[in-house]
C-alpha cells in the first residue's frame, strides 16, 4: 500500500498525519511549541521550532507505524498563513516570525494605502491594505529594524520556509503568495509594480507554483532528521484555509466550510476572481488551479473561548480532569442550559483586532449587557454566540457579492461541539454538514502531496475520490428568528465603539 503525509504548520501546534491514498488516517503526531507576545497586540514564534515539530512528528509517525518510509509518496505541507520568515545570505533565521494575528503594523497598513492608493492596491492584491498580511510586517522591519532588514536574502512564509528546510528549494505558492499581498492575484504571480512603489525587492521571494506543483524532493539532509525517504516529492502546499478546504471538499461553488480553531474563518471557492469592493472580506488564490476564493476571518474563535477558559474555569478544569474528560464538554454542557440571546448578553470576539469585515487593529473584546443576573454559563454562551456571529458578517457579504450558499461544511476544534454546530446552522440560516475525515488542513495538504506525485489526477478528482460528507443538520426557522433579534444589536456594536477603540489605544502607548 502506498502512503501520504499531510504536515499542517499551525499557531498551537504542529500536526503530522499519515494517509492511505483512500484518504483514511494511519496515524498522526503533534508537537506544542510557545507563542510570544512581547508587547500588546504583538504575536510572533520561533520557525526552529517548527521544524523541530516536523522532525519529530515525522520521526514518530514513522517508528509507531513501522512502515517503510519509501512507501510514503507524496508529502504536502499546510501552514498558518501571513507569517514572516527572513533568512540571510547564509540562510540563518533573522529574529523571530511575526505572525498571521499580529498587529503592529497599523501605520505600515496606511502606508501602503497612501503610496500605492486603496482602488489600484484592490484592484492587484484583490484587498486594502491589511496589518496581518506579510507585506505590512516587511515594511515594519524594513522601518524599525533596518539592521534586519538589511541583511534579509529570503523572505518567506511558515510553510515555505518548511518546504525549504524539507527540500532546499525556495519555493513560493500562490495561496499563502496572494496572502503576503505581494502578488497580482488575476495573474498569479508576485508583482513588480508592488514591489518596486515599496521599494521591496522582488528576488527576495521564492518562485511562484501552484499548490499541487511538484516544488522539490526530500534532502539527504532532511531524510536523516524526519526519517523521510530522500527524493520523496514535497508539493509546493497551501495556506492552512486554502488546505482545509481543499481537505473538506471546498472545490465548486456553493459548498462553503467554516472552520474554527485559533481563528475562525468561513471559506468559498469561486471559479472566477471576485472581489468586494469595500474590501470587507478577503480574496485570493485557491489551491485548485486556476481559480480563487473568498474568506472572512474573526481574528478570536477558539482563542476567545480558550482564554476565558485559562482564565476563569478552573473549576471545570479540575473537574473535567477527575472525569477525564475535556473541560470544553463541561462548558458546552453549561452553555447548552442558557436560552439563545444568553440572557441579553452579547460578547464581540475581537481579543486580537478583527479583519471581517471590520478590518481594525485597534479594536478589542467587549462583554456587552453585563448584569447580575449573570453566570459562568451566559458568559460562555455569550461568547461562542458571539463568534458565530462575527463568521455571519462575511456570510452575509457572501451573499451580498453573488456567492451562492447552499451548504456549510464545519471543521476545526468547534466542529467537536455539539452546540456550536447547531448555533452555525441557526444562525448562518444553512444546512450544516461535517465530514468522515476530520483531519481538514492536513488532509488537504496530503491531497497536493498525492497530486504533485501523480497519486491522483486532480485536486477536484481527489476530493471525490476520498472526501464524504456524514450528519448533515438542518437549520431551525424559529431559532434563526431568535437569533436575529440579538443579531441586530451585535452589529450595531462596533460602529458605535470604532472610535474609542482607537483612543483607547492610544492610552496604552
Amino acid at each position: 500500500m502506498n502512503y501520504l503525509l499531510g504536515i499542517d504548520i499551525g499557531t498551537s501546534a504542529t500536526k503530522s498525519v499519515l494517509f492511505s491514498e483512500d484518504g483514511k488516517v494511519v496515524a498522526s503526531a503533534s508537537y506544542e511549541y510557545p507563542l510570544y507576545q512581547p508587547n500588546p497586540g504583538w504575536a510572533e514564534q520561533d520557525p526552529d521550532d517548527w521544524w523541530k515539530a516536523v522532525c519529530f512528528t515525522c520521526r514518530k509517525i514513522i517508528a509507531d507505524t513501522g512502515i517503510d518510509s519509501g512507501l510514503i509518496k507524496g508529502v504536502g505541507l499546510s501552514g498558518q498563513m501571513h507569517g514572516l520568515v527572513m533568512l540571510d545570505e547564509q540562510d540563518r533565521l533573522l529574529g523571530r516570525s511575526i505572525i498571521w494575528c499580529d498587529q503592529r503594523t497599523g501605520k505600515q497598513a496606511e502606508y501602503m494605502e497612501e503610496k500605492i492608493g486603496r482602488d489600484r492596491l484592490i484592484s492587484i492584491t484583490a484587498n486594502p491594505a491589511i496589518t496581518g498580511f506579510t507585506a505590512a510586517k516587511i515594511l515594519w522591519v524594513k522601518q524599525n529594524r533596518p539592521d534586519l532588514y538589511k541583511k534579509a536574502k529570503k523572505i518567506l512564509v511558515p510553510k515555505d520556509y518548511i518546504l525549504y528546510m524539507l527540500t532546499g528549494e525556495f519555493s513560493a505558492e500562490v495561496t499563502d503568495g496572494s496572502g503576503m499581498q505581494l502578488m497580482d492575484v488575476k495573474k498569479r504571480v508576485f508583482s513588480k509594480e508592488l514591489c518596486d512603489r515599496l521599494e521591496i525587492d522582488i528576488s527576495l521571494l521564492g518562485y511562484v507554483h501552484e499548490s499541487a506543483d511538484a516544488a522539490g524532493k526530500v534532502t539527504g539532509k532532511a531524510a536523516e532528521l524526519t526519517s523521510l525517504k530522500a527524493g520523496t516529492i514535497v508539493a509546493a502546499g497551501g495556506g492552512d484555509q486554502a488546505c482545509s478546504a481543499v481537505g473538506n471538499g471546498i472545490v465548486k461553488e456553493g459548498i462553503i466550510s467554516s472552520t474554527m480553531g485559533t481563528s475562525g474563518v468561513v471559506f468559498a471557492h469561486t471559479d472566477k476572481l471576485r472581489v468586494d469592493k469595500q474590501g470587507r472580506i478577503n480574496a485570493l488564490c485557491h489551491a485548485v488551479p486556476g481559480c480563487y476564493h473568498v474568506m472572512g476571518v474573526t481574528q478570536s474563535a477558539g482563542l476567545a473561548l480558550k482564554w476565558f477558559r485559562d482564565n476563569f474555569c478552573k473549576e471545570e478544569i479540575d473537574s473535567a480532569a477527575a472525569k477525564g474528560t475535556d473541560p470544553y464538554v463541561i462548558m458546552d454542557k453549561m452553555a447548552e442550559e442558557i436560552a439563545i440571546g444568553a440572557g441579553g448578553l452579547i460578547f464581540l470576539p475581537y481579543l486580537m483586532g478583527e479583519r471581517s469585515p471590520h478590518l481594525d487593529p485597534f479594536c478589542s473584546g467587549v462583554f456587552f449587557g453585563i448584569t447580575p443576573t449573570h453566570s459562568k454559563a451566559h458568559f460562555i454562551r455569550a461568547i461562542m454566540e458571539g463568534v458565530v456571529y462575527a463568521l455571519n458578517d462575511s456570510i452575509s457579504i457572501f451573499r451580498d457579492i453573488g456567492i451562492d450558499v447552499t451548504q456549510v461544511r464545519i471543521s476545526g476544534g468547534g466542529a467537536k461541539s455539539p452546540l456550536w454546530r447547531t448555533m452555525q446552522a441557526d444562525i448562518f440560516k444553512s444546512d450544516i454538514a461535517t465530514l468522515e475525515n476530520s483531519e481538514g488542513s492536513a488532509l488537504g495538504a496530503a491531497i497536493l502531496g498525492g497530486v504533485a506525485s501523480g497519486v491522483y489526477p486532480s485536486v477536484t478528482g481527489a476530493c471525490e475520490l476520498v472526501i464524504t460528507t456524514k450528519n448533515t443538520q438542518k437549520y431551525d426557522k424559529s431559532a434563526t428568528k431568535e437569533y436575529n433579534k440579538y443579531y441586530k444589536v451585535f452589529k450595531s456594536l462596533y460602529p458605535a465603539l470604532k472610535d474609542e477603540y482607537r483612543n483607547l489605544r492610544l492610552l496604552l502607548q
